[in-house]
């Protein structure tokens, strides 16, 4: 008994909280979040899976954490330079670490979810818009429009690839089946996924493209460039009471 006490006081030793979140995510990366369980996070790092608790206080704790550190890994908009490249600089960026955390996606849109990672995220792109001359209710707009296509078309894309993978011929037998003359332009654009896909050079090109329909399409709507300062709540003066008129 002694000695398997000492054993696990050693493993428990090298734990920290970072490296029990560093295995997390990687459970999550390979299998799916669903399979991020207090067991599996254990048996990867050769603890009890009590052990764990001296780290996080629940599973919940471990979900919080790893969303953190996904959402710290993107790059954010920079201050200085053109507001467009720096907005694609750091869209690019998220969609790129997204997919590598497909996961995260779903995450990102849960309001419950919403980490100082995130904040800080939110703060960086809105006070981006803000600073490049877009009014308020714009940059509200902007936000929107770039937030839903970060994270919209990377659950399309990893819903997309990971469909054809499935398929035991990667969607051959369906183009095949198709009636040319029955749908031309669907034929049309099945050949088109498929030289996308054989372009080495394709990579992230379609959400390239959406991007900048979305960034030149908010040109149009920017106002002259400043640095735009949030509005301050202010609480309201006392009135000044005049001293009553003597009798």
């Amino acid at each position: 008994m002694a000695s398997r006490e000492v054993a696990s006081a050693k493993r428990r030793a090298g734990l920290t909280r970072d490296r029990v979140l560093r295995a997390a995510i990687q459970i999550a990366d390979k299998s799916g979040i669903e399979w991020l369980t207090m067991r599996n996070l254990a048996q990867k790092l050769g603890v009890e899976a009590m052990t764990l608790y001296y780290y996080v206080a629940k599973k919940d704790d471990i979900v919080d954490g790893i969303l953190d550190l996904v959402v710290s890994e993107i790059e954010p908009p920079s201050n200085g330079g053109d507001w467009m490249a720096a907005l694609r600089q750091s869209a690019i960026s998220a969609h790129k670490v997204l997919l590598r955390h497909p996961w995260a996606c779903g995450l990102m849109m849960s309001p419950a979810r919403i980490r100082p990672a995130r904040l800080r995220y939110m703060e960086s792109l809105l006070g981006r818009l803000r600073q490049a001359g877009f009014s308020a209710e714009m940059t509200h707009h902007a936000y929107h429009a770039l937030d839903s296509h970060i994270i919209g078309f990377t659950m399309w894309e990893v819903g997309y690839s990971t469909g054809i993978r499935a398929l035991p011929d990667s969607g051959a037998q369906l183009r095949q089946e198709l009636a040319l003359d029955e749908y031309p332009y669907l034929v049309e654009h099945m050949e088109q996924h498929v030289k996308a896909s054989d372009r080495k050079d394709n990579a992230g090109g379609e959400f390239e493209f959406g991007l900048g329909l979305i960034l030149d399409g908010l040109e149009k709507f920017r106002v002259t460039p400043a640095r735009r300062e949030p509005a301050r709540a202010t609480a309201p003066r006392p009135r000044l009471r005049m001293p009553a008129a003597k009798a």
